[in-house]
């Protein structure tokens, strides 16, 4: 199995964050940083020595580099190609080529996982906690069910900005400015619209209240599952999601909603369509997941299958929920 020897100065990059991922490394000598972008500059993740091997992750996915990797002193590092590994490892047994991805998946899981427990950890300094993004979209779908008012020529219904606001502090007390913020998110998102009418006074247009009704039922029931039984769609198969709702609305569901879409064409299109690449590979964690089927290889083409609107949903709320909690105010 061919391996390179590769010299690294002091300071000389390894690999950077978003690079195509080929090999993976060893090191024989010296030290490497494992950096992290963050806004104009670096984090250090950790610091790797004589001996540890690093980009073994990406053999199973071939997803980009989710870090770079930096000399710290004159090091020198053995380039294991995945070309070649791939090439070795078909000559595994097959239970033990299933044992050592369920290794991989379970790793990279578990890395999610701890992601995850961070983040939610930092959003005590969020706009938004996960909690308290259930419990003001509830108040708001909830009062604009029962009160809301239908008006002409106007798309959904218009929520009395003075029941709200009873409601949310007197019944529910809770802050707010927050529901105040939390308008201003749902309206840059197009799930409603605030126009402001002078002298602090606000018209309130929820477009689909059953579209947050439905929101805060799938965001409440993940919050509360256990972890062995929640699926988590990561920020990056958001994307995936995206582009399978627009390119799905294209093709003829079948009995039970089902579509069985073209991955080849997807992956063609997307960055002319949607302005970011789809990359074919990217699919296997959804598909892991179960939320997609198995590819399928069928006259040059790869095809996956999944339920439209079950993807469509994930889509919207998944992404809603990355929004509410990264939003800055």
């Amino acid at each position: 199995m061919p391996a390179g020897v590769k010299d690294l100065d002091k300071g000389q990059i390894l690999f950077r964050e978003g690079d195509p991922s080929d090999a993976m490394y060893v090191i024989k000598s010296g030290r490497l940083a494992i950096l992290k972008n963050k806004g104009n500059s670096e984090i250090v993740l950790a610091e790797l020595g004589p001996g540890d091997m690093l980009g073994e992750m990406a053999f199973f996915d071939n997803k980009p580099r989710s870090a770079g990797a930096k000399a710290i002193d004159k090091t020198t590092v053995i380039e294991l190609p995945f070309k070649a590994l791939h090439a070795q490892f078909k000559t595994f047994p097959e239970w033990l080529r299933a044992v050592v991805k369920t290794v991989n998946n379970h790793l990279r899981n578990a890395n999610q996982r701890i992601k995850n427990l961070e983040r939610l950890e930092g959003n005590d300094a969020a706009v938004f906690q996960p909690h308290l993004i259930t419990r003001l979209i509830m108040i708001l779908a909830y009062v604009a069910n029962r009160y809301g008012e239908d008006e002409e020529g106007t798309e959904g219904v218009v929520v009395p900005a003075g029941m709200l606001r009873r409601h949310c502090i007197q019944i529910h007390q809770q802050p707010t400015h927050k529901m105040q913020i939390l308008l201003t998110a749902l309206d840059e998102r197009g799930y409603m619209t605030v126009e402001d009418l002078g002298e602090g006074r606000q018209k309130i247009t929820v477009k689909d209240v059953d579209e947050l009704f439905d929101f805060v039922e799938f965001y409440n029931d993940w919050l509360f599952k256990d972890d062995s039984k929640r699926t988590t769609i990561d920020r990056g198969e958001v994307k995936i999601l995206q582009a399978f709702t627009h390119f799905g609305k294209n093709y003829q569901p079948d009995s039970k909603g089902n579509v069985k879409v073209n991955l080849t064409g997807i992956q063609s299109h997307c960055p002319n369509e949607l302005g970011f690449k789809c990359d074919v590979s990217e699919t296997d964690a959804l598909t892991e997941k179960g939320v997609i089927g198995d590819k399928i290889s069928e006259e040059a083409r790869i095809l996956v299958e999944f339920n439209y609107d079950e993807i469509a949903r994930l889509y919207r709320h998944w992404k809603l929920i990355y929004d509410l909690n990264e939003y800055q105010a």
